[in-house]
């Protein structure tokens, strides 16, 4: 039995380490899902600025708004 063991022990070891060293699936869209998470930190910048950026500060949100709606709805259109 002990020897049965030790001839399987190598292969055993092979598979284990597959399992461990098998890649992370890799996220998809990861380049709108960084778009959308820089939108909403410069959404709230903007609104947090005491400066009104020359009258574009409100024209700035309301795009802001508009792509990242967009973006969301791309991503729930491929799921």
């Amino acid at each position: 039995m002990k020897r049965q063991l030790l001839r399987f022990a190598p292969w055993l070891a092979l598979m284990a380490l597959g399992i461990v060293a098998a890649p992370a699936p890799q996220e998809r869209h990861p380049h709108i899902r960084a778009a959308l998470k820089e939108l909403r930190a410069a959404r709230e910048e903007l609104q947090s600025a005491e400066r009104d950026f020359c009258g574009h500060r409100a024209a700035a949100v309301k795009s802001a708004d508009t792509a990242m709606r967009q973006l969301q709805q791309a991503l729930e259109c491929d799921r």
